[in-house]
């Protein structure tokens, strides 16, 4: 069984809601501002948020909260599939505050105990347009209702935030964007660089610069997704010192530049 390793930062896009029914896979410790909702159509998954692991089996619902360190494991070699929704706090204006100073003790409601109208809701928001902004407001709102009713909350603060894995993704979400190294973070953790680079190694399965250059290209992506702005302007946004460190390291995983990514994707656009 494969490991797909993907990086993952704030979906900073233009649309406030991205929807995918996909197979499950393992995807390592990531972070970002959208509320994320999972609902399990085939098999199982194993969702870690913090330094707790939840086992989810098919019918079984989880959310996480924004700004949440999670991650995702696969252990049954059958078919594991799921419904993954992540979505802009703007949807609901009304639950902020709980979003975020909170978020479930539990993230998981099994099969059983799942209020039919969440999975009605997660099933039907695959069918929406995009374009149909009330009806997504509309459903999302609904789920987070009985989300605050049936789940218990707590603070923020006591959920994983003494875990070295929990602290490093935090470190590299919040400094991404200036000039930082393995040492300086290896520092401000207090901890050992080597004890952090064999971290890296042995949690995200690469080096400490390709991680955080996954990170920077994934807010590029968005940048030049949501964005007029130049390329230049969104390489030095992104962290990278240069820009042919940018077009290198953005041509190595899209085997385009960033120049030919941003036209390709308004050919797309005007096609349609």
């Amino acid at each position: 069984m494969g490991v797909d390793i993907v990086f993952l930062t704030y979906e900073n896009r233009n649309s406030d809601m991205i929807i995918k029914k996909k197979k499950s896979i393992h995807f390592p410790p990531h972070i970002h501002e959208a509320i994320e909702m999972v609902y399990i159509t085939k098999g199982t998954l194993e969702l870690g948020v913090g330094q707790e692991l939840y086992h989810m089996e098919k019918g079984d619902f989880a959310v996480v909260f924004p700004n949440m360190i999670h991650h995702y494991q696969v252990f049954d070699t059958g078919e594991n599939k799921a419904l993954y929704i992540m979505a802009s706090p703007k949807l609901i204006p009304n639950y902020m505050d709980e979003l975020q100073k909170s978020c479930p003790e539990i993230p998981v409601i099994c099969k059983d105990e799942l209020h039919p109208d969440i999975a009605k809701a997660m099933k039907s928001l695959v069918d929406v347009e995009k374009s149909n902004t009330r009806l997504i407001q509309a459903y999302v709102q609904m789920i987070f209702a009985h989300v605050l009713s049936e789940m218990h909350m707590v603070e923020k603060e006591t959920v994983g935030s003494e875990d070295l894995v929990y602290k490093s993704v935090e470190y590299v979400a919040k400094n991404f964007r200036e000039k930082i190294s393995l040492e300086q973070m290896a520092y401000d953790l207090g901890i050992s660089k080597y004890v952090l680079s064999r971290l890296f190694a042995k949690t995200f399965h690469c080096n400490f610069t390709s991680y955080v250059n996954g990170i920077r290209l994934n807010y590029a992506i968005s940048m030049l997704d949501g964005t007029n702005k130049p390329i230049t302007t969104i390489c030095y946004d992104s962290g990278f010192e240069s820009q042919r460190t940018f077009n290198r390291v953005f041509k190595e995983r899209y085997r385009i530049t960033p120049r030919e990514y941003r036209l390709n994707m308004h050919t797309i656009e005007t096609s349609n």
